[in-house]
This record gives structure tokens, sequence and C-alpha cells, in this order.
């Protein structure tokens, strides 16, 4: 997918805090870890699992948001965050 004026591709990035059940905790980050473009950032004592999800538009982060709710052993998802960078490319260049 093209965005921007420069005709770079776009980035999405997206946090989302995945609640599986109890009993499905690493059975469930095995699973995430496994996806394209997912991150397993952290586990939470309590079992909450922090993903961060990179894609290239806005259909492609809906599609992977609403895989991982309906994932086997998940009981929520919760998108805590969301940036999409139009020119990644320039925005890298300018940080340098």
């Amino acid at each position: 997918m093209i965005h921007g004026s420069m005709g770079l591709p776009g980035m999405n990035i997206s946090s989302v805090i995945v609640i599986p059940h109890p009993e499905r905790i690493e059975a469930v980050r095995t699973q995430l870890a496994t996806l394209a473009g997912v991150e397993v950032a952290a586990v939470s004592p309590e079992g909450k699992i922090i993903i961060t999800i990179e894609s290239e538009g806005d259909r492609e982060t809906i599609q992977m948001y609403e895989s991982i709710s309906l994932m086997d052993g998940v009981m929520s998802a919760s998108m805590v965050y969301h940036q999409k960078e139009d020119e990644p490319e320039v925005e890298i260049s300018l940080a340098a």
C-alpha cells in the first residue's frame, strides 16, 4: 500500500493489551509471537500480554486486531495506542 506525497509505503504502529484465559497465557503468547508484524513486548505477572502491531495500512491493522480478538484463549484485546506514519522514511531521516 502506498501513502504520502513521495510514494513511500506507509506504516501503522499499534499497541494492544491482550487478556488471555488464565490457563492459556503461554499458549496465547506463543501464538501471538508467530504472527507477522506482531511483537510480544511484555507479559505482566497477572498474565496481561502487551503487543505491538506494525502494518502497512489501516485495513491490515484492523484485520490483525480482529484476528487476535477472535484467537482461541483470548478473553479480550484492547488497542491502547495507534499511530500512522504516511512517510516513515522521511521521519527516520529527520531524526538522524
